[in-house]
């Protein structure tokens, strides 16, 4: 398969442009990337509603991938917890060569198309699960070998990648192909291909969390308390909520640990 990740710059001699031409250049690109995930949102909508169906009976969402992919969705899976307050497996991101490949690359991890498979086993992955595998080239081994175990035990699977017609895409249920050219340096995934990734998953997880009741209005009413920041974050939207003065908000949040629960407390008091 011809990879468009893997085409030729449109940009040439970088080492001879200057820094404004450069990050000129770099965000001249960047701004299609969003544009290439409006293309796939038809797609991303079927993942959600399914993600969210097994969700609501106890399913989990799996992200497994290699390099920037694998770390992206490490990422979007860690995020989880804090911002909508879910337990830390309910959203599980797996990378190709463990958790040391997050900081540092582990030799030939992506080429192993067995052991995608033998790492989400250790989280007991069952039929309520969803396994989704980023995969920008579209052609990892790690990737295709779990998504393809997967869909043999029943599992639904799915993908995000950067190339059409990809291996990657024809193992996955639901594909997500989101084709955004050639890099700005030649086969650098990490910048265009990266960045649609993280935009799809920062969509893909958000939607669902929404859809899972984790958010209500446009506030992050179950997030975890876990600095200054985010209990003024937490008072304020008590105080938006009830009407009450920050005192009496930030006691009612110091005694039930959650804004919602602060919130639903206080309702409850007034009947």
């Amino acid at each position: 398969m011809e990879k468009t990740t893997e085409q030729e710059s449109l940009y040439n001699n970088l080492e001879n442009q200057s820094v404004t031409q450069l990050l000129t250049h770099i965000n001249t690109e960047d701004q299609t990337v969003a544009y290439a995930v409006q293309k796939s949102i038809p797609q991303i909508a079927i993942l959600v509603d399914a993600a969210v169906e097994r969700m609501k009976n106890g399913g989990r969402l799996f992200y497994i991938g290699a390099g920037t992919s694998g770390r992206l969705g490490v990422l979007d899976a860690s995020e989880c917890p804090p911002t909508f307050g879910v337990p830390f497996n309910t959203v599980v991101g797996i990378i190709a060569g463990g958790d040391t490949a997050i900081r540092k690359a582990v030799e030939n991890a992506e080429d192993d198309s067995q052991q995608a498979w033998l790492d989400v086993q250790k989280f007991d992955i069952n039929t309520n699960d969803v396994l989704v595998g980023l995969a920008a080239s579209g052609t990892t081994p790690y990737v295709i070998g779990g998504l393809i175990q997967a869909q043999q035990n029943g599992i639904l699977t799915a993908c995000i990648v950067c190339n059409s017609h990809s291996p990657v895409a024809a193992v996955a249920n639901i594909p997500i192909e989101i084709v955004v050219g050639p890099e700005f340096v030649t086969g650098s995934t990490r910048m265009k291909a990266g960045t649609a990734q993280k935009l799809a998953l920062n969509m893909l997880s958000t939607a669902i969390m929404i859809k899972l009741g984790k958010v209500k209005g446009n506030r992050m009413v179950d997030m975890q308390l876990s600095n200054h920041k985010l209990v003024e974050r937490g008072i304020l939207m008590i105080i938006n909520e009830t009407g009450l003065s920050a005192s009496k908000a930030q006691a009612l949040l110091t005694q039930y640990g959650s804004v919602r629960k602060a919130v639903e407390g206080f309702l409850a008091s007034l009947h």
